[in-house]
């Protein structure tokens, strides 16, 4: 009996059932060289899967997400045919897909060197001409046990054993065989680019208690030219690296002796207080308290929030006089404390406490990175505490606070993701369908294109993120802002109402920047550098030409600092281009060179780190010019 297609044109077929999804896409005329995988009711299959019901089918590309994914995924399988032809005795164990690419873990004795990644890459490109047929095939579980028993594969047969179905498939390209779910590319001559990047060790299942494996990373795209794109982007990367640049600009330093804990030099900590300042700059005019809360709490307040059995592992912990103590990694539940030391009316509502304390939170070693995942950190954190009938109006007022921080940085690429209840949550499930209401409500308002991520919220709340992409297309989550759904009532929070019952209040955890240390990361990667002068560390280097300037160069670094202006002199016995390269590579906004005629004349030659030249200018006339651009929001 004939089954009812629909493909993805809108038209209806009636096709024998058995029939495969690559037969259908032809009839259909949606079959081309691009076309790699189907989806079934949405659902990504090989092109040789089976139409046995009623349903939709649509071809899937090279180049669309999940094509690219198909291509990454037959990648990795690639990959470790590619290292068991040369290397037999390895063990194979898992290679999911990852952000722009894939990578493999092997289990080998020896370790792999560049020279190895070579040889596995070459013979990649040998088993892409072969173009052997990438098939998929259904063995019962014991007979799939046995088989890489025999292969001496013993992470595969623990990763059977671990599956509850009575059946597992797995592909067979020439004469290797991996478990896998797919779906494949139909031949592995259909994967069009591919390039191993890098290698590192990964505990097997992520456990430091186990097996230090060989994880190999590798790339592949849909065509060439957009393989050669990202190879550039990466590239660069490298050149915007922030931990590079940290120590060529001489911002902070990170060091054994406080893993994870940055040390931020003079001109670094001038940028961290710059943000600061910035940020207070901002609370002043939209309402917010300043508060200063402790840093270490007995666990007890962690037990209240529900955050001890949630985040226990991430809390550096202590016993001291039979207590157990905490240093805070976060700020919630203080200010929940906080909030509870008065009565509060709802007159006096909202109450907003920003808090720039430090955090700590034990992050694994091997995940820290930089300034983007430490062990210490501040963050411009608030927390909001209104009536239901305020709290649109204060999702409003985030939401435009965020806006013009944003635009003040330049950042204008920028999506909102509504992020969900989790499976495991605290709270009452009412509470949560009208905070995760509330935020779609306001996210759909913002303007900006809006995703919503079911189950990635926090427990204790869903959440609005504002994702920032950088000119390398990274996508970075800055700005959150969390409705609570638990900790309000289990701090038995209160106010009372214009009826004079009592009344629990609405609870919004909010941020703009998040953690300052992965902030500053983040810019000087998208900035390379090239701060804008209200954050540059120095705003002018002076560079004198002889000795006969120095004392009028000093002068002019005075002047400078009294116009509250970040000044430095360059009075070595260098020449001027040697001075010039220096100060370029350092990031120094302007270089002020000052010979015999400026000081004769009372001017200055101001040069810009880009490599523009000025008219030479009376020391006042380029005192205004420096404080005009020295604006937040002018100099991006």
């Amino acid at each position: 009996m004939a089954i009812t297609v629909k493909t993805a044109d809108g038209a209806t077929h009636q096709i024998e059932p058995g029939t495969s999804a690559v037969q259908c896409l032809k009839a259909a005329g949606q079959m081309n060289k691009r076309i790699i995988a189907a989806k079934i009711n949405d659902r990504a299959v090989d092109l040789s899967a089976p139409l046995t019901e009623d349903c939709s089918v649509a071809p899937i590309a090279m180049e669309s997400p999940e094509g690219l994914e198909v291509i990454r995924h037959s990648s990795a399988h690639l990959m470790a045919q590619a290292v068991k032809r040369l290397f037999p005795e390895t063990q194979v164990t898992i290679g999911p897909v990852i952000d722009n690419g894939f990578y493999y873990d092997f289990s080998r004795k020896e370790p792999f060197t560049p020279e190895d990644l070579e040889r596995i890459e070459s013979t990649m490109r040998e088993i892409i001409k072969a173009d052997y047929p990438v098939t998929r095939e259904e063995w019962p579980r014991d007979q799939a046990v046995d088989f890489f028993r025999e292969q001496g594969e013993h992470y595969k047969v623990e990763i059977i054993n671990g599956i509850p179905e009575p059946n597992v498939s797995l592909y067979r390209q020439g004469e290797f065989v991996d478990l896998c779910r797919g779906p494949h590319v139909p031949s592995t001559g259909r994967i069009p680019a591919v390039k191993l990047t890098s290698l590192a060790g990964a505990y097997w299942r992520g456990d430091s208690r186990n097996e230090m494996l060989q994880r190999v990373y590798g790339t592949a795209w849909a065509s060439k030219s957009d393989l050669e794109a990202y190879l550039k982007r990466i590239e660069e990367a490298k050149q915007r690296d922030h931990r590079r640049l940290g120590q060529q600009l001489d911002l902070f330093s990170l060091h054994p002796i406080a893993p994870g804990s940055p040390f931020f030099h003079p001109k670094g900590a001038v940028v961290y207080n710059l943000l600061v300042q910035y940020m207070r700059s901002l609370y002043a005019r939209y309402g917010y308290t300043e508060v200063v809360t402790p840093l270490i709490y007995k666990t007890e307040l962690w037990k209240t929030s529900g955050h001890y059995d949630a985040f226990r592992d991430d809390m550096f912990l202590m016993k001291l006089d039979d207590d157990e103590y905490g240093v805070k990694p976060m700020n919630c539940p203080g200010h929940c404390y906080l909030f509870a030391t008065r009565k509060y009316s709802y007159r006096d509502l909202p109450v907003r406490f920003a808090d720039f304390s430090r955090l700590h939170r034990f992050e694994p070693s091997g995940t820290l990175a930089g300034l983007t995942r430490v062990r210490s950190m501040a963050q411009d954190d608030a927390h909001i505490y209104c009536t239901p009938d305020q709290m649109d109006a204060e999702l409003e007022h985030f939401v435009a606070l965020t806006r013009e921080v944003y635009e003040t940085f330049g950042f204008q690429r920028v999506d909102v993701s509504v992020q969900t209840r989790p499976e495991k949550f605290l709270g009452r499930v009412e509470l949560w369908d009208a905070a995760e209401a509330a935020l779609q409500r306001v996210a759909e308002r913002t303007g900006y294109p809006v995703t919503v991520l079911p189950g990635e919220g926090a427990f204790y709340g869903p959440k609005i993120g504002f994702d920032f992409r950088d000119v390398l297309e990274r996508s970075w989550t800055l700005a959150t802002v969390q409705i609570d759904c638990a900790m309000p009532e289990r701090f038995q929070l209160e106010y009372v109402t214009s009826e004079g019952s009592v009344a629990t209040p609405v609870m919004l955890h909010r941020a703009v920047l998040g953690s300052l240390e992965r902030f500053i990361a983040i810019l000087l990667e998208h900035t390379a550098g090239h701060l804008p002068l209200w954050l540059a560390p120095v705003h002018a280097r002076v560079l004198t030409l002889t000795e006969r300037t120095e004392s009028y160069g000093r002068e002019v670094v005075e002047l400078l600092r009294q116009a509250e202006l970040r000044a430095e002199l360059d009075d070595r016995n260098e020449k001027l281009g040697y001075k010039i390269r220096e100060a370029q590579l350092q990031k120094v906004p302007y270089m002020v060179v000052v010979g015999d005629r400026e000081a004769a004349d009372r001017m200055v030659a101001p040069r810009q780190s880009s490599g523009g030249t000025m008219d030479p200018m009376s020391l006042d006339t380029f005192v205004k010019h420096l404080k005009a651009e020295a604006v937040p929001g002018r100099s991006i």
